[in-house]
């Protein structure tokens, strides 16, 4: 089953001919420039493809986008809204290695614990980014910050944490 990684959402129509403003967090201006298509989450786990028409930037997080089929105003109303998800090669192609998207997929390695499961979503804290995993079908957030991160192995795309007595106790069943 192919992986794909949610980059952002569609946030406003633009125009009367089906034009949208896409926000992102991949770190780079023009990252939409060379993907041919995004994903939107139809059902849970269900991708529908959205081939690119064409992309401008508007600034650092946003593009104006216009999608193959989209070409009016109504039918870009209907994606208002609308979680996008790129495949794992564009994906990994785009993401900026300064970008907090960059650690999804990434194994999250506990000196104490070891493994603990692969980075599910990434939660932009002002004070440190939260990680969310899903260990025995339940959702961790570690907590990544100077205390808890120990090293960050970007070729085997481990996370090294050390995190403190009895956090992973609050996730454990009474």
């Amino acid at each position: 089953m192919a992986e794909y990684y949610n980059t952002g959402k569609i946030v406003a129509t633009y125009g009367l001919h089906g034009e949208m403003i896409l926000w992102h967090k991949t770190g780079k201006a023009d990252a939409f420039k060379e993907v041919p298509a995004i994903f939107i989450e139809d059902k849970k786990d269900s991708f529908i493809p959205y081939f690119i028409e064409s992309t401008r930037i508007r600034n650092e997080e946003e593009v104006y986008l216009k999608l193959e089929g989209i070409m009016t105003k109504e039918k870009a109303a209907k994606l208002l809204q609308k979680q996008v998800y790129l495949d794992e090669d564009h994906f990994r192609k785009i993401v900026s290695p300064g970008s907090a998207l960059f650690y999804l997929g990434f194994k999250v390695q506990d000196k104490t614990a070891g493994t603990l499961g692969l980075v599910a979503e990434v939660v932009e804290l002002p004070a440190q980014l939260l990680l969310k995993i899903y260990q025995n079908n339940k959702e961790l957030l570690i907590p990544l910050n100077p205390n808890t991160l120990h090293r960050i192995d970007k070729i085997n795309k481990v996370i090294h944490v050390i995190l403190p007595d009895g956090l992973l106790d609050i996730y454990k069943v009474q």
